[in-house]
C-alpha cells in the first residue's frame, strides 16, 4: 500500500533540516558564469532555492499565493495557481508522477537541468516520460478558479510516492551573487523591449538563440512551451510609469484554459497588495471585447492598481488558441495605450 506524507506550512517558510548531500557543493572554487552556461547556472539557482525548502526530499506545497518581491523563490510566478514541487531523479532516463483527477486545473511542467519544460500535461493519469538530464524539476499548478482553499485541497490529491525525490542532487557550485548580476542585466533588456514573447524551447537541441534563451531564462524561468490548447505562451510588456493610466481592450483569445495578466516590479517580481486579472474573474465590455487598465482609478474597467510601483506586466495563455499562438505578437499588449 503506498504511503503519502503532507507538506505543511511551516516545511514552507520555516526552517528545514536538510541533508548534508544538498550542500556538499559549497566548494572554495566556484564556476564562472558565462553566456554559454547562464541558462545551466539560473536553473541551478532555482533547483537550489526550492531544494532548501525541501523539494529532493518530499513534495513541497504551497499553501497560498507567492511571496512578494524576491522572497519568492522563483522570479515571475503567476498568482493564478497554487505551485507543488518535487526534484527528483531520473531512472533509467525517466522520471514518474501523476496527476489526480480534480475539480480545477492541474498541470505538471517537467524542467530538466538546463531549464527546458521537456514536458507539459494537463490531462490526469500516470506518466513515466523520458528526460534529457540526470535530475527534473516537477512543477505542479493547480487552478485557484474555484479558491484558493479548493487549489489546496486538489493539491493535497497528488501522491507523492510516485517521486523518486532527488535525495542525492547536489546544488551546483555557481557564483550565485554572479548569477544575479547576469540576471538583472538580462531582465532590463526584457524590460526595455516593447513586447517580449517567449519561446521555451523544450530541449537543448531546439535552442536556436542562445541569447533570447538566456533572455527568456533570466526574466520568466519554469515557463511552458506553447502547444495548442495544452501549453501555454507567455508575453512581458515594456516597463510602464506609475503616473501613467494605461488601458489595453481586446477581443477573447479564447484560450482552453483561462488567460491571465500580472503585473510585476522592475525584476519581475510580484507586488504587495496588487492584484491580477484572470479570465475566471474578468469584466466583459458589451461588445464581448475586455478592456484591462492599469493605474487608472477604482472604477476603470478590470483595474490593476500598482501601487505607485513602475512596472512590467505578462499576459499568459493556458491552453494557447493556434490564434494567438502563431500571432507575431501578443495581442493584449499589443493594444496597449496610455491614456
Amino acid at each position: 500500500m503506498k504511503t503519502r506524507r503532507l507538506t505543511t506550512l511551516a516545511v514552507m517558510t520555516g526552517t528545514l533540516m536538510m541533508g548534508t548531500s544538498v550542500f556538499a557543493s559549497q566548494q572554495t572554487t566556484k564556476i564562472e558564469v558565462t553566456a554559454d552556461n547562464f541558462s545551466h547556472a539560473e536553473t541551478a539557482r532555482n533547483y537550489r532555492n526550492w531544494a532548501s525548502k525541501g523539494a529532493t526530499q518530499q513534495f513541497v506545497k504551497m499553501q497560498g499565493l507567492p511571496p512578494r518581491g524576491k522572497a519568492a523563490p522563483t522570479v515571475q510566478m503567476n498568482d493564478d495557481t497554487l505551485y507543488g514541487v518535487a526534484i527528483v531523479e531520473a531512472v533509467d532516463g525517466k522520471v514518474q508522477f501523476s496527476i489526480p483527477q480534480t475539480d480545477n486545473y492541474m498541470a505538471v511542467q517537467v524542467i530538466t537541468e538546463r531549464g527546458h519544460g521537456q514536458h507539459y500535461v494537463v490531462e490526469d493519469g500516470d506518466y513515466n516520460l523520458t528526460v534529457e538530464s540526470d535530475y527534473a524539476f516537477l512543477i505542479y499548478r493547480s487552478g485557484t478558479e474555484n479558491g484558493i482553499e479548493s487549489a489546496l485541497e486538489e493539491l493535497n490529491k497528488v501522491d507523492e510516492s510516485d517521486f523518486n525525490f532527488a535525495r542525492e542532487y547536489e546544488v551546483q557550485p555557481y557564483d550565485y551573487d554572479e548569477v544575479e548580476i547576469w540576471v538583472e542585466k538580462y531582465t532590463q533588456e526584457v524590460n526595455s523591449k516593447a513586447n517580449f514573447t517567449y519561446t521555451f524551447p523544450r530541449t537543448s537541441d531546439k535552442v536556436t538563440d542562445l541569447h533570447q534563451w538566456n533572455l527568456e531564462n533570466a526574466a520568466g524561468w519554469g515557463g511552458a512551451s506553447p502547444e495548442a490548447f495544452v501549453g501555454n505562451k507567455y508575453a512581458n510588456s515594456p516597463q510602464l510609469k506609475a503616473n501613467i493610466c494605461y488601458t489595453t481592450t481586446f477581443a477573447d483569445p479564447e484560450n482552453k484554459f483561462f488567460t491571465s495578466i500580472t503585473a510585476y516590479d522592475g525584476d519581475k517580481y510580484l507586488m504587495e497588495g496588487v492584484r491580477n486579472i484572470n479570465s475566471h474573474t474578468w469584466d466583459k465590455n458589451e461588445d464581448g471585447s475586455i478592456t484591462i487598465s492599469f493605474n487608472c482609478g477604482e472604477s476603470a474597467k478590470n483595474n490593476i492598481d500598482t501601487k505607485g510601483n513602475d512596472f512590467t506586466f505578462t499576459s499568459r495563455h493556458y491552453g494557447v488558441n493556434p490564434k494567438v499562438m502563431v500571432a507575431n505578437e501578443d495581442p493584449i499588449i499589443s493594444a496597449l495605450k496610455a491614456e
